[in-house]
């Protein structure tokens, strides 16, 4: 194996991804692509270049994780694309009709969920077939369930979106924005639909086996996506969903 070999763009992404997540198990694999096999001092040689390309372009490492990301869960989600993809209630925006649904799990106290706001209301603005479907995914503290409750409840009678706006207007999640946000949608805080607490399990348990760490975290065809992406990269997975 020589260096423009290695300079190969695809065989690169997979060593380096092998190397990342298997450690010397990787380098092994990639011992066995060689032709002739890789004795010590190539090995080291291989090792070397890849450590000095990975380093030129960390790029390449978010690039590869995303690959086996999607190839580790994109089962899970053509399995299970249904519950996925399924609104409780109103708790939708967009087209319902839509050729595309991108799901987002979240949490009333993430900010970056708050801070995601604006650029989900941009995507459904631009894209007249596309539907964001919303998930509650309480995991930052209790009071992150009690909201999940009481917008569950708000879902229930088609009143999710005057709710959800209200509570993340309302800066910090406390009861007293919870059932500030509650009035404002014309809902009774006290009495929560009795799916609420049902549904939280529901999603808390789909979040683990899709891998989700944190919010917001997406689901858009057959990827899961993390963190507060920008407009464009969801725009892209939107884009790319529509053409597998």
């Amino acid at each position: 194996m020589n260096e423009r070999q290695l300079n190969n763009r695809g065989l690169m992404l997979g060593m380096v991804a092998l190397g990342l997540i298997f450690g010397a198990g990787g380098m092994y694999i990639a011992d066995q692509m060689a032709p002739s096999g890789l004795g010590g001092a190539d090995r080291a040689r291989v090792e070397q270049v890849v450590r000095d390309y990975v380093l030129a372009n960390p790029e390449l490492i978010p690039e590869a994780m995303q690959k086996l990301q999607d190839k580790q869960f994109s089962k899970v989600v053509q399995d299970n694309r249904a519950a996925i993809t399924t609104p409780f209630g109103n708790a939708w925006i967009g087209n319902p009709k839509g050729d595309v649904t991108l799901v987002e799990y979240y949490d009333y106290n993430c900010t970056y969920c708050r801070a995601m706001l604006p650029t989900v209301e941009r995507l459904v603005q631009d894209d007249p077939n596309v539907r964001v479907v919303f998930k509650e995914l309480p995991v930052l503290a209790e009071t992150s369930r009690a909201a999940a409750r009481v917008a569950l409840t708000a879902a229930a009678q088609g009143k999710f979106k005057p709710f959800h706006d209200a509570l993340y207007a309302a800066g910090s999640v406390s009861a007293q924005t919870i059932a500030a946000a509650a009035a404002k949608a014309g809902i009774d805080p006290a009495k929560i639909d009795p799916r609420a607490d049902n549904l939280i399990r529901d999603n808390l348990e789909m979040a683990g086996r899709l891998g989700m760490t944190g919010t917001p975290s997406w689901v858009v065809g057959d990827r899961v996506l993390s963190g507060a992406l920008p407009y464009d990269a969801l725009k892209k997975a939107i884009a790319d969903a529509r053409n597998p």
